[in-house]
């Protein structure tokens, strides 16, 4: 049996448009700068929370490549599922998990997207398809490959979104994967966050080849790259390739190049690059250059941000109280969900 025929079950619902329309105007001006906005602002709460404590484990933060999870996910629809990494808080935003939960997650508290088990790599919200965070490096590749493999096998016309750093690139799934997805035909959408280093390692030291794209060429994968610290270039591309995908039902493979202000973890002491670099970088912020387009453009105004600005630091304020109000779980519930256990009345 082959994975691409549909059988003639399952009929797929009527299918809920993503948000993204790929025009801009001040309100969608104004929806990309505020999301990206809160990403930022989301993250740097989080390393706050962090260092004193209330946060807790490994935490890897997004910071710089906003731009890269506001320009994809809202051209998903809300049937079509999303793989993360373990950097994934921005993905989680993006894609509807409310800031609460998220927050309540790393806090460890039952109300937290995964009752408080996963923590800030492991975040699930099946409501949203959801499915990950992942602190497997390419874990997310096979799991993104049986989401699409059972979509067409039920006759469901979803998208597969997967996304991974440049680092998963040297994993043996990476490839095991794409040649799946190529020979089964799969309606996934491969998104490469390239952030140019791999936890410490450059990217010229540990890949031959770095221009990722060219590799996808031994899968006979449709491939693209992307400067990733435009939001607008990166919506552009997403567009093509969900349009891609959609029709041919085949999987697309996008590299977004972009960059992280801050260490790999909080545990990074970052010996690896030169504060000269990342000050560079910062000058291809996300959110300034965006900010600075839009007002050139009379999209966005000095008010405009300032409005956005109270509201997302309202956004993060409850959610750090959410999570801080939230409930531990009993000791005596510590091995619930271990084994799949039957139902009341079951």
């Amino acid at each position: 049996m082959t994975a691409s025929k549909k059988t003639k079950t399952n009929k797929e619902k009527k299918r809920t448009p993503g948000k993204a329309n790929g025009s801009i105007d001040k309100e969608r001006a104004r929806d990309l700068y505020r999301m990206m906005l809160l990403i930022r602002n989301f993250e740097n709460k989080s390393a706050e929370l962090y260092t004193q404590e209330k946060i807790r484990g490994f935490l890897h933060l997004y910071n710089g490549e906003e731009a890269v999870a506001v320009g994809t996910i809202p051209h998903l629809s809300e049937e079509d599922n999303l793989v993360g990494t373990y950097r994934e808080h921005a993905h989680a935003l993006t894609r509807g998990i409310s800031a609460g939960s998220i927050m309540a997650e790393m806090y460890g508290k039952q109300e937290g997207c995964s009752r408080g088990r996963g923590g800030s790599m492991h975040l699930f919200d099946k409501k949203t398809n959801f499915y990950g965070g992942n602190a497997i490096v390419g874990g997310g590749f096979p799991l993104a490959v049986g989401l699409a493999l059972g979509d067409v096998m039920q006759g469901k016309d979803n998208i597969t979104c997967c996304f991974f750093g440049e680092g998963a690139v040297a994993e043996g799934e990476f490839h095991e994967s794409m040649n799946l997805a190529s020979l089964w035909k799969l309606p996934l959408i491969f998104i490469c966050e390239n952030n140019l280093y791999a936890m410490g390692t450059a990217l010229g030291r540990s890949e031959a080849v770095t221009d990722i794209s060219r590799k996808l060429d031994s899968y006979n994968i449709k491939a693209d790259w992307v400067d990733g610290m435009d939001v607008l270039a990166v919506d552009k591309a997403m567009t093509e390739a969900v349009k891609y995908v959609r029709e041919f039902r085949k999987p697309y493979f996008l590299e977004a190049r972009t960059y992280r202000f801050r260490a790999h973890s909080m545990f990074d002491a970052e010996l690896y690059r030169e504060k000269k670099e990342v000050e560079e970088w910062k000058k291809k912020d996300p959110l300034v250059l965006f900010y600075k387009r839009m007002k050139k453009q009379g999209l966005l105004t000095e008010k405009d941000k300032e409005k956005i600005a109270m509201e997302v630091d309202m956004i993060v304020k409850e959610a750090v109280e959410f999570a801080e109000q939230g409930t531990w779980e009993p000791v005596e519930d510590l091995t619930r969900f271990v084994y799949s256990e039957p139902e009341e009345g079951e």
